[in-house]
């Protein structure tokens, strides 16, 4: 009662009302362009503690974190920093300016003049263009314990002025232009738990002990630099507690002075040396061996034994193994045969060996790996069956056995995985698809291209509701296309080339959603977040004190793990690996080479998000359709090598994002379009068309060429109607049996009917 009468009596709405009067002063100084359109001029219900960026603590109701990152337009004025705008939120704990063109501040405004904010703890100005003095004038914040400066400016021949930063905790130094000095000015940093040092310019050998003051480090990222080994001339006491070691580079050419060295650090569980120029390989696991409670090994890229896997049992605390990319050579270890094997690791949630030279089979102890949430084994030699016991993964998210030898059929069981993602393309998969993906409810994401699988593309697929990418191309499959293809409404991405399918293309493709989903590119789990990424998210969730490692420890930095998926689709008339915000965005139809017949659904015209249409090498006929100039997002149209007739609609001008356009091998008539990109195209676009004409083909249009007619004789025509007679009589019975597969819509079979009783 006490606190409502005084949320009541002292601030009004949400907020109090010198600090809603503040932050509406500060939105003004803010130069011409900003993002803040909740912060609004009159009263509402909410207040200003719910306005963007804007919050306030649950007691006071004091604005306690503002969150102005990147809120202006970049083509804009620069921004001078005014101190005094930011005074009044007294209570003030995260404040972030980064990627905002600030320059510099008014004069006597610096950022000395927040240490007015004794509640002040973090401060983020990445992405600026800073000069040199930021360093004085960031000094006297005492109260901070987390700064990021992540790619402001150019210190290449300066140190870091760090004497009242005494406690920080968190120091984002990245993407700078620091030197080997910078370890150095660090030493009175004795409170720093992460360091984040990557993409800078360190070379060489590192003086790894002027570090040795920063007894609690807990993350150290020197990343992206060019070192090549650690020196240190002192004594060092033993480190047991080391659980991350990152190497995406080659391991540093003395590997065991590195590894001593990093035993000053009682504390350390996650270290970052990927992109550096370390060199000399690491003979064998047992180079580790006394890193016992490794819980991390992210080797990418490095240079290992080709047996490294024979040993690697020891590690039985790991829990993220990356080794793409490795030269790993070998087959798979098996438990049975291997006391230290790979499959008796229980404890791994991620286990990436793609891109190496393994042979032989996947051992059926990998059943016993029952923590898995990603299997990427791509790219090795491994062959025979898929082992069923994969089936007995029930975390598994991400499964990814492509680019290998595998045989045989898909067991049934897939049926009750729960993976987001199955990429087994590329391999010698065969049979039916009968029960291996009928019930999988859960699937994103389902590549087979470049297998041997026979038989028609069961009527179950529809039951996979979750699908978005669906790629079967390069098999053998035969029959028509399902209608059930069309109840996945949440598709994007379909490739069903290079198959033996025939009939009409189904007119409810149309009603797919071509839906935008981050799922597609990523699998649906989240095992860690990121210093790297939103500076004041990734603050909201780890504790400060020593008692709190434990949090830091759960969100093991995983953020350089590669979870991306990768998939590949034709268009433009080039193979395309499509990842990240590009592949949740991406969209495509790819039917060709296959033996469909018929028109072009008109209403495929209404897919205006699809960015590919590949429907080339097949026995279509008819016109193109008219409705494809409302296809405004499409890039690439190829209806080659088919028998269209008629003439190119002049709507698809309009089609401004198109950059592949081709129609050559056709039965087309009359003029090319020129407007636009269609002047662009090249002659290859339409050759194989006789009775077309005009630039860039070499046939002028001012010179007439008749369109040949069916020519009839003397006999035909006597003759001709019996067999129009017979025509009529056996098109009817095929748009009877038509009707159950919606070759055509209602309306067009109506006119179909009026137009054959009319000829008769």
């Amino acid at each position: 009662m006490v606190l409502s009468f005084l949320n009541g009596k002292w601030y009004c709405l949400g907020c109090f009302e010198e600090e809603r009067i503040a932050l509406l002063y500060l939105k003004e100084n803010i130069p011409i362009g900003n993002l803040l359109h909740s912060w609004v001029d009159y009263k509402t219900k909410a207040g200003c503690c719910h306005w963007q960026g804007v919050q306030c603590s649950n007691t006071t109701g004091r604005v306690i974190q503002l969150d102005l990152y990147n809120t202006r337009f970049m083509v804009l004025e620069d921004w001078y920093f005014n101190a005094s705008l930011f005074l009044p939120f007294q209570e003030l704990r995260n404040l972030s300016l980064g990627l905002n063109h600030l320059v510099g501040w008014i004069e006597n405004e610096g950022f000395d003049k927040l240490s007015k904010l004794k509640n002040l703890e973090a401060l983020d100005l990445s992405g600026n263009s800073f000069d040199r003095n930021i360093l004085s004038s960031l000094s006297q914040l005492s109260s901070l314990k987390h700064l990021n400066l992540h790619g402001i400016f150019d210190f290449s021949s300066r140190v870091f002025e760090t004497s009242g930063l005494r406690n920080l905790k968190i120091l984002n130094l990245g993407g700078n232009y620091f030197n080997n000095n910078i370890f150095s000015s660090l030493q009175e940093l004795s409170s720093l738990e992460s360091l984040v040092l990557f993409g800078n310019e360190i070379k060489g050998s590192v003086q790894i002990n002027e570090l040795y003051a920063l007894n609690d480090l807990v993350e150290l990222d020197l990343s992206g630099n060019e070192i090549e080994n650690f020196n240190t001339s002192k004594d060092i006491k033993t480190m047991h507690s080391l659980q991350v070691l990152y190497k995406d580079g080659i391991i540093v050419s003395n590997i065991s002075n590195m590894l001593q060295s990093l035993r000053a650090f009682p504390y350390l569980k996650n270290l970052y040396l990927q992109y550096n120029n370390m060199k000399r390989p690491i003979a064998t696991i047992y180079e580790l061996r006394h890193l016992s409670q490794l819980e991390g090994l992210f080797m990418d890229n490095s240079s290992l034994d080709a047996n490294f896997l024979q040993s690697i049992g020891v590690m039985t605390s790991l829990k993220f193994l990356t080794l793409s990319s490795c030269g790993i050579g070998g087959t798979l270890p098996n438990q049975g045969t291997i006391s230290n094997s790979l499959s008796s690791i229980f404890t791994l949630v991620v286990l990436d060996i793609s891109n190496n030279r393994l042979s032989g089979k996947i051992p059926p102890s990998v059943g016993n790996m029952t923590r898995l949430y990603v299997v990427a084994m791509s790219n090795n030699h491994l062959e025979g069956p898929i082992p069923v016991e994969i089936c007995k993964l029930d975390s598994l998210v991400r499964l990814d056995l492509s680019k290998n030898n595998f045989s045989g059929s898909v067991a049934s069981c897939f049926n009750k995985l729960k993976s987001s993602h199955a990429c087994l393309n590329n391999n010698r998969l065969e049979g039916q698809l009968t029960h291996a993906f009928y019930n999988y409810s859960s699937l994103v994401t389902l590549d087979l291209r470049e297998n041997q699988f026979i038989g028609s593309i069961p009527q179950s697929i529809g039951n996979l509701s979750s699908l978005s990418i669906i790629l079967l191309g390069v098999n053998h499959f035969k029959g028509t296309i399902p209608d059930q293809l069309c109840q996945m409404k949440r598709l994007s991405m379909i490739d069903l080339s290079y198959n033996g399918l025939y009939g009409h293309i189904p007119y409810c493709l149309s009603n797919i959603t071509l839906e935008v989903r981050e799922e597609k590119s990523m699998p649906d789990f989240e095992l860690g977040t990121s210093s790297k990424l939103n500076f004041l998210s990734y603050i909201d969730n780890v504790k400060l004190e020593r008692a709190s490692r434990v949090s830091l420890q759960e969100m093991s930095s995983l953020r350089s793990i590669d979870f991306e998926i990768t998939a590949a689709f034709t268009t433009k008339r080039n193979l395309y690996y499509y990842k990240g915000s590009i592949l949740d965005h991406m969209s495509g139809i790819d039917l060709s080479s296959n033996k469909l017949y018929g028109e072009i659904p008109s209403c495929l015209g209404k897919l205006s998000e699809l960015h590919a249409l590949n429907l080339s090498h097949n026995n279509l006929i008819g016109t193109i359709p008219a409705t494809f100039s409302n296809l405004s997002q499409l890039e690439s149209l190829d209806l080659s090598y088919n028998n269209l007739s008629g003439k190119i609609p002049t709507g698809l001008v309009e089609l401004k994002s198109l950059a592949v356009f081709t129609v050559a091998h056709n039965n087309l008539t009359g003029i090319i379009p020129q407007k636009d990109q269609f002047g662009t195209f090249d002659k290859d676009s339409y050759e194989g068309n006789p009775y077309i004409c005009g630039r860039p083909l070499p046939v002028d249009c001012t010179v007439s060429k008749p369109v040949p007619q069916p020519a009839f004789d003397d006999e035909s025509e006597e003759s001709g109607f019996m067999d129009k007679e017979f025509f009529y009589i056996s098109f009817t019975y095929f748009l009877f049996i038509c009707s159950d597969l919606h070759c055509y819509s209602p309306v067009h079979k109506s006119s179909l009917e009026k137009s054959m009783v009319s000829s008769h």
